[in-house]
C-alpha cells in the first residue's frame, strides 16, 4: 500500500492544476482541512497543501493553455531523463521535458500510450508526500482506460510495474505494485473505460481516504462541488464516492476497510 517510504515506480507526489487557486484553496480546506502555502516566484507560485502542518499535495494557478483543471500524479523515477526516454519508446510521450526544481528535485510530466498524462518525481531535497493513508490525503490511484493490458505493458515497460488479478464479486479488479514487490504493496488500480458509466475518457483517478464519506459528499456540495458518484459501498474495499471541485478537477474519497493480516 501506499506509505511515505518512497521506492521506486511508487506514486510519490501529486498536484492540482486549477485556474483559482485561491478558491481552490478554500474548497479543499473546507473539504479536508489542508492549509495552503503559497510557494513564491522563484517556484512561478507553486504552492503546498498541508495537512496538520505535513504536505498532502501541491498546487498551482494555470491557464486553459496550459489544460483543464485537473490533478496529477506523480511516480518515482531513479532517473527521470531515462524514465522519460523510455516512455517515448513505449509509444507514449513527453510534455513536459525533464527539469530540475531547484534542488528540491527533478520533474517531467509525460504521456502513456493513450495519452493519459502523468508526471516524474526524481527525489533531491524533497522525497515526497510526507503525508499519506490518513483522513485527508492521498491513499489510492487508479487508472481508467479503454485497454487494460496495453496500459499494464506500457507502465511495465517504463516504470517497471507489476500488475495482480484481484477476485471481487462481479469480476476481478487489475492492481499496480511497484517492481519486484507483490500483490500487498499494490498501490493503485487500472479499470476498463467500458466498466464504468461514470468515466468517459482515460485519466488518472486520486482518492483520498476521509472518516465519514457521506458527510465528505454533503459537504463538497455546500462547498460548490459536483457528486460524480454518490457514496456507495464496495464490499472489502470500503465506502466510496467520487468528486469534482467548483472547477471540475475529479477526484474520489474513500473510507477503506481496514486491512487483513
Amino acid at each position: 500500500m501506499l506509505t511515505t517510504r518512497y521506492i521506486s515506480g511508487a506514486p510519490n507526489w501529486i498536484d492540482l492544476g486549477t485556474p483559482d487557486i485561491d478558491g481552490a484553496a478554500a474548497f479543499y480546506g473546507g473539504l479536508f482541512d489542508w492549509r495552503f502555502q503559497p510557494g513564491g516566484p522563484e517556484v512561478g507560485g507553486y504552492g503546498l497543501f498541508q495537512l496538520g502542518g505535513r504536505t498532502a499535495a501541491g498546487g498551482m494557478q494555470t491557464t486553459a493553455e496550459q489544460g483543464p483543471p485537473s490533478w496529477t500524479v506523480y511516480f518515482q523515477a531513479p532517473d527521470a531523463d531515462a524514465t522519460a526516454r523510455a516512455a517515448e519508446q513505449a509509444r507514449g510521450s513527453v510534455a513536459v521535458q525533464p527539469m530540475d526544481v531547484q534542488d528540491l528535485g527533478r520533474m517531467a510530466i509525460l504521456a502513456d500510450q493513450a495519452g493519459v498524462t502523468f508526471g516524474l518525481w526524481q527525489p533531491g531535497r524533497n522525497e515526497g508526500l510526507e503525508v499519506v493513508r490518513e483522513p485527508g490525503s492521498l491513499c489510492w490511484v487508479e487508472l481508467y482506460t479503454a485497454d487494460v493490458p496495453a496500459a499494464a505493458a506500457f507502465y511495465h515497460s517504463v516504470l517497471g510495474l507489476e500488475t495482480f488479478g484481484a477476485d471481487f464479486a462481479g469480476g476481478t479488479y487489475t492492481t499496480f505494485s511497484p517492481a519486484g514487490q507483490s500483490e500487498d504493496a499494490m498501490f493503485g488500480g487500472v479499470v476498463p473505460l467500458a466498466d464504468d458509466p461514470a468515466e468517459e475518457e482515460a485519466y488518472w483517478l486520486p482518492y483520498f481516504e476521509v472518516a465519514d464519506p457521506d458527510a465528505t459528499v454533503a459537504r463538497a456540495g455546500e462547498l460548490g462541488g459536483t457528486v460524480r458518484l454518490p457514496a456507495t459501498d464496495l464490499p472489502s474495499v470500503g465506502r466510496l464516492a467520487k468528486l469534482a471541485d467548483p472547477y471540475g478537477a475529479r477526484f474520489a474519497v474513500i473510507r477503506s476497510e481496514p486491512q487483513q493480516g
